[in-house]
C-alpha cells in the first residue's frame, strides 16, 4: 500500500514538473504567433513581387509588340494638302461688264467667270471679215486673169499657126510665079504682087509670133500678183483669227473644275492685260508630306498611306505615295544652304513626298490644310 502512494505521489510530482509557470506559457504562446505572422507577410511580399514581374512581362510584350507594329509605319505631322493654284487673269484690257461668279463658289470646267465688254472686240473682227473677204475677191480676180491669159496664149499660138500657113502658101505662089515671069507665062508685075504677098506673111508670122511671146510672158507676171494676193489673204485671215481670239478672251472661263477664291473683279470695273482677278483652287488635290531623310529607307511609290486631316478629326482617307522628290526642300528653296561656306552643322533633312488619295475626297479641301500622314512601309 505504501508503495501505491508512493506511485501516486511520484506522478503527482512528475505532472507538477510537466507544467510550465503561466507567465512561460505566456511567453511561449506569443512566441509560437511570431513565426506564422512572418509567413505571411513573406507570402504577400511574394504574390507583390509576381504581381509586378507579372506586369512587367506584359509590359515589355505589349512594348515589343508595339515596336513590331510600329516599325512598319512612318509618319509626319509636317504635311498639308497641296494644289496648283491658278491665277485668273485678263488677257485684252476692257471694262468688267458682268461677274457671274462669286466667292468661294464651286464651278466646272468651262464655266463663266468674269464678261468683259466685247464691242470693241467685234468691230475689229467686223473689219478683219471684210480684208479677209477683199483678199479672197483679189485672189480669186487674179485667178480668172490667169485662165483668161492662158486662153489669150491658145488663141496667139493658133494665130502663129495661121500665120505660118499663111506664108507656106505665099512663098509657094511667089516661087511658081516667079518661074512662070521667067518662062514669059505670066507677067512681072504678078510676079511682083506675090513676092509682097510672100513678105506680107512673114511680117504677119513675126507679128503673131511676138504676139504669142507676149502673151505667155503675161502669165508669170499674173502668177506672181495671185502670189502677192494669196499673201494678203492669208495675212487677213491671221487679222481675223487674232481678232476672234481676242473677241473670246472677252469671257474668262474655269480652266478645270473647282473653287474661286480671293476675287477681286467687280462689275464696272476695268481689267488691265496681266491684271489678276482672282484665284482658282481646282479639286485636284494631293498631299505635300516632309518626311526626314532618315524616314526613306524603305518608302517607294505604290506604298499604301493613311491619312489624317485636322480639319476631320474622326475620319481617315486611304491613299499611296505617287513620288519623291529628288532633293531636300532647301535645296530647292530660294536661298539654298550652302555647306561649303561658314560653320556647318548637320542637321537632319525634310524631302518632299507626293500622296495622293486613292478616291476623291468627299470634303471641302484646300491648300495649307494640315494633314498627319502614316505610309505603310513594311
Amino acid at each position: 500500500m505504501d508503495q501505491r502512494v508512493d506511485n501516486e505521489g511520484r506522478s503527482d510530482s512528475e505532472g507538477r514538473l510537466d507544467a510550465p509557470p503561466p507567465e512561460i506559457a505566456s511567453a511561449f504562446d506569443e512566441a509560437s504567433k511570431k513565426p506564422s505572422w512572418r509567413r505571411s507577410s513573406v507570402r504577400k511580399r511574394r504574390g507583390l513581387v509576381m504581381a509586378i514581374a507579372t506586369g512587367a512581362a506584359i509590359l515589355l510584350g505589349l512594348i515589343v509588340v508595339w515596336w513590331l507594329h510600329a516599325r512598319q509605319y512612318e509618319s509626319t505631322d509636317d504635311a498639308f494638302i497641296d494644289t496648283r493654284t491658278v491665277q485668273i487673269s485678263a488677257q485684252v484690257a476692257a471694262a468688267i461688264v458682268d461677274v457671274p461668279a462669286t466667292d468661294n463658289q464651286l464651278v466646272g470646267a468651262g464655266a463663266v467667270l468674269v464678261r468683259l465688254d466685247d464691242r470693241d472686240f467685234i468691230a475689229q473682227r467686223d473689219q478683219a471679215k471684210a480684208q479677209v473677204n477683199q483678199a479672197q475677191a483679189s485672189v480669186d480676180n487674179l485667178i480668172a486673169q490667169i485662165a483668161t491669159q492662158r486662153a489669150k496664149i491658145d488663141q496667139a499660138d493658133k494665130q502663129v499657126a495661121q500665120a505660118q500657113a499663111a506664108l507656106t502658101f505665099a512663098k509657094q505662089e511667089s516661087d511658081r510665079y516667079q518661074q512662070l515671069a521667067a518662062k514669059g507665062t505670066a507677067t512681072i508685075e504678078q510676079a511682083q504682087q506675090y513676092s509682097s504677098n510672100l513678105l506680107q506673111s512673114q511680117a504677119a508670122l513675126a507679128a503673131a509670133q511676138a504676139n504669142a511671146a507676149a502673151t505667155e510672158k503675161q502669165i508669170p507676171v499674173l502668177e506672181a500678183q495671185r502670189d502677192l494676193a494669196d499673201g494678203q489673204l492669208a495675212q487677213a485671215r491671221a487679222t481675223l483669227a487674232q481678232a476672234e481670239t481676242n473677241l473670246s478672251r472677252t469671257i474668262i472661263t474655269a480652266p478645270v473644275a473647282g473653287r474661286v477664291t480671293k476675287l477681286t473683279a467687280a462689275k464696272g470695273g476695268y481689267a488691265a492685260v496681266g491684271q489678276a482677278l482672282m484665284m482658282f483652287v481646282p479639286r485636284d488635290v494631293w498631299v505635300t508630306a516632309n518626311f526626314k531623310e532618315t524616314q526613306l529607307d524603305l518608302m517607294r511609290p505604290g506604298q499604301p498611306v493613311n491619312i489624317e486631316i485636322d480639319a476631320y478629326p474622326d475620319r481617315t482617307f486611304a491613299g499611296h505615295v505617287d513620288s519623291i522628290q529628288s532633293g531636300s526642300g532647301t535645296a530647292f528653296s530660294l536661298l539654298p544652304a550652302e555647306n561649303a561656306t561658314g560653320n556647318y552643322v548637320k542637321i537632319v533633312q525634310r524631302v518632299p513626298v507626293k500622296i495622293v488619295f486613292d478616291k476623291p475626297p468627299d470634303v471641302l479641301l484646300g491648300p495649307g490644310m494640315s494633314v498627319v500622314p502614316t505610309v505603310k512601309v513594311r
